[in-house]
């Protein structure tokens, strides 16, 4: 576990969402039966604090359901809890996870009070026909009204879309992405849809209905989002759900794009056409050799998973030899040399 900005999750699966999404079953994703009480969200929290530096921790977070849909009586508790952690030193803010119909400025006023620091709204898509085939319940106009409120009362926005929906495109992935750059969001998680056990679109897919998107369809979109986000500055904190003991082949995923290190695959993506960009530029194409220079941060995105992108290159331009390097200025991209 990384010592930095470490945020203690707390699931609450399917809490306070009257929907049925055709893509959900919070219980089997969060991998969490058993509805969260006070005692079990005590142990929770406490055993990250036995177990990090107390400055390194952040936030304390509820996921799993749309959080301002729940009883407020029990928001309040769970908020309170949150805060004793809060008021001790141990914890700096709160984040939730909500839907964007169910964020008014009532609701913000008493999150203030109760210190949510940032505010995640389950978007999905910013285009009509998909939210509509999707059961989602909401339309886009709710996620620019929420979205603006958010920001308005300085809290931390998060937008979370998923890929691969049904009625979605590639061109039309790509345009909810260009649409959230312009809602300017603090921060982006991307989910490429699974076929979980248990959900509509499991029955929409065994009827043939549905097909998901292939991994490699989904590392080549992610990639594209990922750099649209990026040049204008939004931080993607996630790419595809966090594996548990359901959320893996042969587990809960019943088909879809899953892969235990999507996040690589996708950054690995990104690295490999650069280095093509620039081997390109530099007429390097008919070179034997070739030496690629990177930030230490980037040496593994630069090889690829099992070597992928070096194999991938050397096949491709006929190189027989490639040298990866750490370069000295850490803030290089990809300078390739021969």
């Amino acid at each position: 576990m990384s010592n930095k900005n470490i945020i203690i999750p707390i699931f609450i699966p399917h809490k306070g969402c009257p929907f049925d999404c055709i893509f959900c079953n919070q219980k089997n994703i969060s991998g969490q039966i058993k509805e969260m009480d006070e005692s079990q969200m005590r142990d929770i929290i406490e055993s990250f604090i036995h177990s990090v530096p107390k400055r390194n921790i952040n936030e304390i977070a509820f996921y799993g359901g749309s959080f301002t849909g729940i009883e407020k009586e029990h928001q309040l508790k769970f908020l309170g809890i949150a805060n004793e952690y809060i008021k001790s030193g141990y914890v700096k803010g709160i984040r939730i996870s909500t839907r964007p119909d169910y964020i008014n400025q009532d609701i913000l006023d008493y999150l203030k009070d109760y210190n949510v620091t940032t505010i995640e709204l389950g978007v999905q898509s910013l285009d009509e026909e998909v939210l509509k085939a999707a059961f989602r319940g909401h339309g886009v106009k709710d996620v620019y009204y929420s979205s603006e409120l958010i920001k308005k009362n300085g809290f931390v926005l998060g937008i979370q879309t998923m890929v691969g929906l049904p009625k979605d495109t590639y061109d039309k992935a790509l345009r909810t992405a260009k649409k959230v750059v312009g809602i300017s969001p603090d921060l982006v998680r991307i989910y490429p849809v699974l076929v979980i056990k248990d959900t509509y679109l499991e029955k929409m897919y065994y009827n043939g209905e549905y097909t998901p998107l292939k991994l490699n369809e989904t590392v080549d979109l992610c990639a594209q989002l990922v750099e649209i986000y990026r040049e204008n500055n939004i931080n993607v904190i996630r790419i595809g759900l966090q594996p548990t003991e359901n959320i893996q082949e042969n587990g809960d995923v019943i088909a879809g794009p899953f892969h235990p290190a999507l996040r690589q695959l996708v950054e690995s993506k990104i690295a490999l056409t650069a280095i093509e960009e620039e081997i390109i530029r530099k007429k390097l194409m008919e070179k034997e050799d070739i030496i690629i220079s990177t930030s230490k941060e980037r040496i593994s995105d630069v090889i690829g998973q099992k070597k992928s992108n070096i194999m991938y290159l050397k096949e491709k331009y006929k190189y027989k030899r490639i040298l990866v390097r750490i370069s000295k200025d850490k803030h290089e991209l990809y300078d390739i040399k021969y």
